[in-house]
């Protein structure tokens, strides 16, 4: 149902949402929402958008925001439907836009169009493009907030986090854990702890995040690219980050290689003057940062809303242990690799399984012989 929360520019807007009327409100918003998701690594800084415009108990148009710069989500769907967008209702996952930025306002198409009522699940949090609810309130146009709301908040953490919180972007930490919670093998028998299909999902959420982030013990026993090479290839590829107090990452891993075609930053603390020169030679960009939190402000300045951590462990231990962590994510694996292997809850004060099951889940799948689970490690 539609909540009756206040909206971005202070105004009452009590007149504004009489409430959602129809159990069918969530059904076409849900819609909505997974046109928004045919958006994922495409899109940023912009939010995934989807809309969904419905006459006379009939999808008239659909439509999502497919690409930065170009058409948003509600102009797409009044496309397709054309005249029948006249009397119609519009679901639309993330409150129109009110302002001239690559494309015009999505309120002026719409009032155009003669919408009657447009549903909105969650309100724009900033103060350049929100206000839309209300010019379009003015105009005439009926408007209901709050629709799949948390789903809506969900689907875009990242964007919603950074409009009002300026000093660290949101953070995704990734990791696959062994059946007995290690995140290693010391005899170097399993190269991967998980299997494809987790791999390849991975490789779904390297497309749709802003940075991607490693500490050097991960760089000298993966020697990994941190690229997203599934079938999704992003807009932008996503910064290379390494925790790396000294500077030590070797000129001959693959992120120093190949620094020059893929974006590489390096994380230091006082680093020596010689690394300095070597590193940047080939490409790399290092910045000094006392310590993470330090680091996390510097990735906010770059205007950088989503980090995705994946390991190792002591980087994993310093995330949790600072509370700097948004979405846990999970991949378990039935492989056993016992006491020698690291883990990323050694220190912890309670046993790690019981403060997972103390956690919401966002989200848990089946993979394989894998499970998958997203845990919230605050709200959205």
């Amino acid at each position: 149902m539609a909540s009756k929360q206040p909206i971005p520019d202070s105004t009452d807007r009590s007149e504004l949402d009489s409430g959602s009327n129809d159990v069918r409100d969530a059904e076409y918003m849900r819609r909505a929402l997974a046109l928004a998701q045919q958006g994922w690594g495409q899109t940023a800084p912009n939010p995934m958008v989807g809309a969904v415009v419905v006459r006379d108990g009939v999808v008239v148009g659909e439509g999502f925001h497919a690409r930065y710069g170009e058409a948003h989500a509600e102009v797409v769907a009044l496309k397709a439907a054309g005249d029948r967008a006249q009397g119609s209702t519009m679901y639309v996952t993330l409150e129109p836009c009110n302002h001239f930025g690559k494309t015009p306002p999505c309120t002026e198409t719409i009032i155009q169009a003669r919408v009657s009522r447009v549903v909105i699940a969650a309100a724009d949090p900033t103060a350049l493009a929100g206000g839309g609810a209300r010019h379009l309130a003015d105009y005439g146009v009926r408007v209901d907030f709050g629709v799949e709301e948390a789903a809506a908040l969900e689907l875009n953490a990242p964007f919603f986090f950074a409009a009002t919180n300026p000093n660290r972007p949101w953070v995704t930490l990734k990791l696959a854990l062994s059946s007995d919670g290690k995140m290693n093998d010391p005899s170097g028998e399993h190269r991967w702890i998980s299997n494809e299909q987790s791999r390849a999902e991975v490789q779904r959420l390297r497309a749709n995040v802003d940075a991607i982030a490693v500490g050097l013990g991960t760089v000298r026993a993966d020697d990994p690219q941190l690229t997203a090479r599934g079938p999704i290839r992003p807009r932008i590829a996503p910064l290379r980050v390494v925790f790396d107090r000294d500077a030590e990452t070797p000129l001959e891993s693959n992120l120093v290689r190949t620094a020059r075609q893929t974006p590489t930053a390096i994380f230091a603390h006082h680093p020596a003057i010689t690394r300095l020169a070597a590193l940047h030679n080939a490409g790399v960009d290092v910045f000094e940062a006392e310590d993470l939190p330090d680091a996390l402000e510097a990735l906010h300045g770059f205007e950088l809303q989503h980090l995705l951590v994946e390991g190792g462990a002591r980087v994993a231990q310093e995330f949790l242990k600072r509370k700097l962590v948004d979405r846990l994510i999970i991949f378990h694996s039935p492989i056993t690799l016992g006491t020698n292997a690291l883990s990323p809850f050694d220190g912890f004060q309670s046993d790690f399984r019981e403060w997972l099951a103390s956690l919401p889940i966002i989200r848990r799948a089946e993979l394989g012989e894998d499970v998958m689970s997203v845990f919230a490690m605050r709200e959205a």
